[in-house]
C-alpha cells in the first residue's frame, strides 16, 4: 500500500482510539510570524543584494516593472503576499521556491 494510505489509517486509528478515551489526540500550533513592512530604501536594497533588475525582480514578485518602480520610489508599498516574498528574498532562501531556478552564466 501506500505511505499516504497507510498515514490515513494510522491516524483515523489515533482518531478511534482518542474516542474510545485509550488514545491521546495530537496538537499542532502554527505560529505565523507577523508581516514585516518594508521602506522604499530597503526594497532597493534588497532587490540589489539579489542581483536582480527591476524587470527580474517584477517577475519574481508577480507584478509589473510600474508597480516596483513605485515601490523604490515611495509611491506606493507592498502588502501582504508581496511582503512575504520580499522577506523571503531578504533572508536568502529564494532558491527554495519551486518557481525560481537559478541559472550562472560563467562566460
Amino acid at each position: 500500500m501506500s505511505s499516504l494510505f497507510d498515514d490515513l489509517c494510522e491516524g483515523l486509528q489515533e482518531a478511534i482510539d482518542y474516542e474510545k478515551g485509550i488514545g491521546k489526540a495530537k496538537k499542532t500550533a502554527f505560529v505565523i510570524a507577523p508581516v514585516t513592512k518594508y521602506s522604499n530604501s530597503q526594497i532597493k536594497s534588497i532587490r540589489n543584494k539579489a542581483g536582480m533588475t527591476q524587470t527580474v525582480f517584477a517577475n519574481y514578485m508577480g507584478v509589473s516593472k510600474k508597480t516596483v518602480e513605485a515601490w523604490e520610489l515611495g509611491r506606493t508599498h507592498p502588502t501582504g503576499p508581496a511582503c512575504r516574498l520580499l522577506s523571503i528574498l531578504d533572508k536568502g532562501e529564494v532558491s527554495e521556491l519551486s518557481f525560481v531556478a537559478v541559472n550562472v552564466d560563467k562566460t
